[in-house]
């Protein structure tokens, strides 16, 4: 989506503004940094803007992050629903943690999730952005829980096992491979995590 028209130009944006590559950027800047700690200037910088063409395109910097987290989840979401989709239990929780082992440590991006490296921190200001994402995760858990939960049904899981403990068990330790990942984790130590996980399954 590139922007050649007059008013791109009086605004300061190159004749050749691209959009989405310019969102591409903050998203890897809210990656890294996480919400609040991505200031407008490193934005700007990365995207090749100034601050009033960033309003004029983006809207604040709330919207923006709004903005560059769903172009995240429209690349990361496919692996989630993927590991859904597998025919067991076991099988669904293998998918997902070693997907997300890989997705955490490429070389090309930022080391994390942006779903949970957004907002660790947040200030008073920043809380409409941490329930966001709160409410993400909230809303993948109660997937995999009703996932589980079929899975039980189907005699798959142990007629004692707690679907919902489950699902939060390893939302749990997706998110802290995120965290181990973002401080500097190897793929091969976050897989490690996964085979512990797997050795522990219920069957």
């Amino acid at each position: 989506m590139k922007d050649t028209s007059a008013s791109a130009r009086k605004s300061g944006r190159p004749r050749t503004f691209d959009a989405e590559t310019a969102l591409d950027k903050a998203m890897k800047v809210f990656w890294e940094k996480g919400y609040e700690g991505s200031s407008l200037p490193e934005l700007t910088e990365a995207m090749g803007m100034n601050r009033p063409s960033l309003y004029a395109v983006f809207g604040n910097k709330e919207n923006l992050f709004r903005m560059a987290l769903e172009r995240y989840g429209a690349t990361h979401d496919p692996l989630f629903n993927a590991a859904l989709e597998q025919p067991t239990a076991r099988a669904v929780v293998e998918h997902f943690l070693r997907g997300n082992a890989d997705a955490q440590t490429e070389a090309e991006n930022p080391h994390g999730c942006l779903v949970i490296n957004g907002a660790l921190a947040c200030s008073d200001d920043a809380l409409p952005i941490r329930d966001s994402l709160i409410e993400r995760r909230a809303a993948s858990e109660a997937k995999l829980r009703a996932r589980l939960e079929r899975a039980k049904v189907d005699g798959d899981l142990p007629v004692g096992s707690c679907s919902g403990q489950l699902a939060r068990y390893v939302m749990t330790v997706s998110n802290g491979m995120a965290v181990q990942a973002a401080a500097g984790a190897t793929r091969k130590q976050l897989q490690e995590v996964v085979d512990q996980v797997l050795r522990g399954w219920p069957s």
